[in-house]
């Protein structure tokens, strides 16, 4: 069994024992904390933990795994499909019904359960809701969007932060230690600031150094800053262009431009970038933002986001990443208005929920001839006459950057 182990990855040998080995999730396993009284008591229902890699998700359900009396059954949902799901839910209704055959209780550790789709999901239901399995899906994404309704609300739902500094320090020390290894402090650092979070990462990293630097005298493996690099050359970053990270950076994106922080915006454009994201995709949401959140207070915006679109066309990466910054940045330092996005929502809820207003005769296709008054024909190329059937005020004029200039000569023009 100890050979065996031995083969084992350094991160499944480091695998907590004791719920007292587990770094981070105090939220969860601190002491009195619900997770950590339902894993005492053996008492955990079917559930599901979500959060990012390497924070402790499957450990956790491995260590359930442990200390159960059911037999478990571990699968991963990129590979099972459903012929295996029903093949391990008949065992386990086999052994509700005859305890002879085995144990009572099946848990199933379901990995990536995102994965799976509906029917596949459906599948799992009736097995779930009679109790012949205990369920523990595992995900990086949120529940709240992959998994179905049904048997999302026969789950209790735990989230899974990622490791902090301190909690990677103290995974990093144990793992090291028992690999006779010892870190410099600029080792150390790297390591865990290379890791972002991910313990699986960070030690998958400390065994490629272990294996590939020779003990000392003392028998000891000096590993310093520059054997780090080359075990961890790039920082991982959890972005996955249709997962939750996806969505959560260019919100923080838009919302650092709408913020009028230019040190952020470039900050979440530099993470988009570095992870790979399209830069199309990225131009398209400047360019979004350059109308529903600066729009007439600085209509250049516009402009400049347009041409940042055409850039990340034509040039591609790496260039692209000059003019996204360019006008990411300009649309940020903007003043800021809205008020054509307000406008052009008032008037589609009007269009949709109001009153019919029909084209006046004198605004319709040859309407000269109806009474229409050409407003080149008078004074300030303006002459007041209506346009539309019982009027109302859709646009309200922003208070900021070029917009009060608009609102002024509005007002002049029409005497008010």
């Amino acid at each position: 069994m100890a050979d065996d182990e031995n083969l084992m990855p350094l991160a499944a040998r480091q695998a907590p024992k004791t719920l007292e080995d587990f770094a981070g999730q105090p939220h969860l396993l601190g002491r009195g904390k619900m997770l950590r009284r339902l894993l005492e008591t053996d008492t955990l229902k079917s559930a599901v933990f979500f959060g990012p890699p390497g924070c402790g998700k499957t450990a956790t359900a491995r260590y359930i795994a442990s200390r159960t009396n059911a037999v478990t059954v571990e699968l991963n949902a990129a590979a099972a499909g459903v012929a295996d799901l029903k093949k391990v839910l008949a065992e386990a209704k086999e052994r509700m019904k005859n305890p002879g055959f085995g144990e009572r209780r099946t848990l199933v550790i379901l990995d990536e359960i995102h994965h799976f789709n509906k029917t596949q999901q459906d599948v799992l239901l009736p097995s779930v809701e009679r109790g012949e399995i205990i369920l523990i899906g595992i995900t990086t994404e949120n529940p709240y969007f992959y998994i179905n309704t049904a048997l999302l609300s026969r789950f209790s739902v735990f989230e899974f932060k990622p490791l902090g500094p301190g909690d990677l320090r103290k995974i990093l020390f144990r793992a090291a230690a028992k690999e006779n290894a010892k870190l410099t402090d600029e080792a150390t650092e790297y390591f865990i600031v290379q890791s972002n979070g991910d313990g699986r990462k960070m030690l998958n990293a400390l065994e490629i150094a272990v294996l590939t630097t020779e003990p000392d005298g003392a028998g000891i493996k000096q590993i310093d800053l520059e054997i780090a690099k080359e075990c961890i050359q790039k920082r991982h970053l959890n972005y996955d262009k249709k997962g939750d990270e996806h969505y959560d950076i260019i919100s923080a994106f838009i919302k650092s431009m709408r913020g009028s922080d230019p040190d952020a915006t470039v900050y979440w454009l530099a993470r988009m970038l570095e992870s790979g994201e399209d830069p199309r995709f990225i131009a398209r949401r400047i360019f979004i933002c350059a109308s529903e959140d600066v729009g007439l207070a600085e209509p250049a915006a516009l402009m400049i986001a347009e041409a940042a679109f055409r850039a990340a066309e034509v040039l591609g990466m790496p260039e692209a990443r000059i003019p996204l910054a360019h006008a990411a940045i300009y649309v940020a330092c903007c003043p800021k208005s809205n008020s054509a996005y307000n406008a052009i929502n008032a008037a589609l809820q009007e269009v949709r929920e109001g009153r019919y207003r029909p084209v006046p005769d004198h605004l319709r296709s040859g309407g000269k001839n109806r009474g229409y008054k050409y407003a080149h024909d008078y004074p300030n190329h303006y002459v007041k006459q209506p346009y539309m059937p019982a009027p109302l005020q859709f646009y309200e004029p922003g208070t900021l950057g070029k917009e009060p200039a608009l609102a002024e000569r509005l007002k002049k023009i029409k005497g008010e």
